[in-house]
């Protein structure tokens, strides 16, 4: 698997399928490039050219102590797309990965990027403030903290059910498919998970949004247990339109 050394020496390792108009997908927190598997095949099979790659401390990327904050996350995917030298790309972010797009386009531009597309993404802002009062008191975030250091196992075999909606009754994933989730989880170590974990709650991305001019495809389950008490899209400003990817791809 390929890799690129960012700015401050960390190695991202990436993957880059197909060949067609380029599309980034960024993964969620806590996972990897590995929950995209399906939807890369999918698009490097039908015309396009699918590249995705670990977030620093995640998967097999190096695990520095530093830079888990958007500003590097941003200049990491930065990083991949210069070295896969893409340009005409459409950006897709899942849940913490949608940071990475909006911060990406505020810093950096969107002369790279046609389209993007957010998935059940953190932005705009998560935490609940004066003047974000639908947001989530971060006593519940300080509490997922507490819960990963005491026993990141038992954490994450709740974490899985919830994230694809499994139920007793509701078996929406095959156990199978819960402990693969796990063991993508657990390639990250614990210091990333946290600190990754403090950026994706308590980032604010609400005056960078108003400054996207492509445009946007939104993407937010109705049944998300994961994001229930998460606020919607309603302080945004985009503009949506439509992507070159669906919506029952994504």
């Amino acid at each position: 698997m390929p890799r690129v050394i960012v700015q401050d020496g960390t190695e991202l390792s990436y993957r880059d399928w197909g060949a067609g108009t380029p599309v980034v997908l960024i993964h969620g927190w806590p996972l990897d490039q590995d929950m995209w598997e399906r939807q890369a095949h999918f698009l490097a099979g039908n015309g396009l050219r699918a590249i995705t790659y670990d977030r620093r401390g995640f998967g097999r990327s190096n695990q520095p102590w530093s830079g888990y904050d958007y500003d590097t996350f941003a200049a990491d995917l930065k990083a991949v797309m210069d070295a896969c030298n893409i340009s005409g790309a459409t950006l897709v972010g899942f849940s913490m990965g949608g940071g990475e797009v909006v911060r990406y386009l505020s810093r950096y531009g969107s002369a790279k990027v046609a389209k993007a597309v957010l998935v059940s993404s953190v932005t705009p802002f998560l935490e609940k403030t004066a003047d974000n009062p639908d947001g989530v008191e971060a006593k519940n975030f300080d509490e997922m903290d507490e819960k990963i250091l005491e026993d990141r196992a038992a954490f994450l075999n709740t974490f899985g059910p919830a994230f694809y909606g499994r139920t007793l009754l509701n078996h929406t994933v095959s156990d199978a498919v819960l402990e693969w989730t796990q063991a993508v989880a657990f390639r990250a170590s614990l210091h990333p998970t946290l600190a990754a974990r403090k950026a994706l709650a308590g980032t604010d991305f609400r005056a960078e949004m108003k400054g996207i001019t492509i445009p946007v495809r939104v993407i937010h389950g109705s049944a998300d247990r994961n994001r229930q008490a998460i606020p919607f899209f309603a302080t945004c400003s985009i503009t949506s339109a439509n992507s070159s990817i669906s919506s029952s791809v994504v």
